[in-house]
């Protein structure tokens, strides 16, 4: 059984930033699977080439156990995209789209960037 860990992240946010910004930001990223276990304080984690500028040796205390639930995962098919429009913003436009989420209501619809639709 492979373990898989998420990386606490909120010290960092004057260093890297992960999403959004401010209260909203996420504090844990990942998960991030266990190469090896350096004793037993320490962590060795395989991370993505993005994170290359992070050492990728992390203390127990950056760390929290990510324990998978089917239940989290969303398949594409069930997401409604019900408008697409492109927001102007001084400098640039960014595509925005329209979501409505399995298990929500009408209401509780959602902009979203249309990149992020994308990952």
């Amino acid at each position: 059984m492979k373990l898989n860990f998420k990386l606490k992240v909120s010290p960092w946010k004057k260093i890297l930033t992960f999403g959004r910004k401010g209260k909203l930001s996420p504090r844990f990223i990942g998960p991030y699977e266990v190469i090896e276990r350096i004793g037993p304080m320490a962590y060795w984690l395989a991370l993505p080439t993005e994170l290359e500028r992070i050492h990728n040796m992390f203390h127990v205390s950056m760390l929290s156990r990510y324990r998978s639930d089917p239940s989290h995962i969303i398949s594409p098919t069930e997401i409604k995209i019900l408008a697409w429009e492109v927001k102007q913003l001084r400098n640039k436009s960014i595509a925005i789209v329209k979501l409505l989420w399995p298990r929500h209501r009408v209401e509780e619809d959602m902009w979203e960037p249309e990149e992020a639709m994308r990952k």
